[in-house]
């Protein structure tokens, strides 16, 4: 049985993932967490490669109306292979592979930045409006410059 804090890691590595996927982020990550899940088994290596691939593109292909069950999905799935590789070490091996996953990720994830469909993801956001204008990195609804309406008189 896992700690709490394995537990959260796996569940960082599992967000990681379907976050990157289809990101300038996926690259990169995609080859860390094979090599780690392979441990030197090059073999292991190619096959954790190609479920990374299958999961981008389950992540890509979904209809916008499913794609938060997708990524949930495939959120649990890779927390769960995380957390089943972590078992099956030893303490001091599941030590070290915690450590590297932890370094593997912040090296190449997204750092934690998640937004949902219509949602802005950024780590530094610097957004100005000038002269009376209105700068804004998501609008949901409408958006107006001017003198409000003022509000009709008070009824009864």
């Amino acid at each position: 049985m896992l700690d709490q804090a394995l537990i959260a890691l796996a569940a960082s590595g599992g967000t990681a993932l379907v976050t990157a996927a289809g990101t300038d982020a996926w690259s990169g990550l995609r080859q860390a967490v094979a090599c780690w899940f392979g441990r030197g088994d090059t073999r292991r290596e190619q096959t954790e490669l190609e479920r990374l691939d299958q999961t981008a593109a389950a992540v890509e292909a979904t209809d916008p109306t499913e794609a938060e069950q997708v990524r949930n999905r495939q959120e649990a799935v890779w927390q769960t292979r995380i957390e089943t590789l972590l078992e099956s070490l030893d303490g001091t091996e599941r030590d070290r592979a915690a450590e590297w996953l932890r370094s593997l990720l912040a090296q190449h994830a997204l750092g934690g930045v998640v937004a949902g469909p219509g949602g802005l993801a950024a780590n530094t956001v610097d957004i100005h409006a000038k002269e009376g204008s209105i700068a804004a990195g998501v609008i949901h609804g409408g958006a107006q410059i001017g003198t409000p309406p003022m509000p009709a008189p008070p009824q009864g």
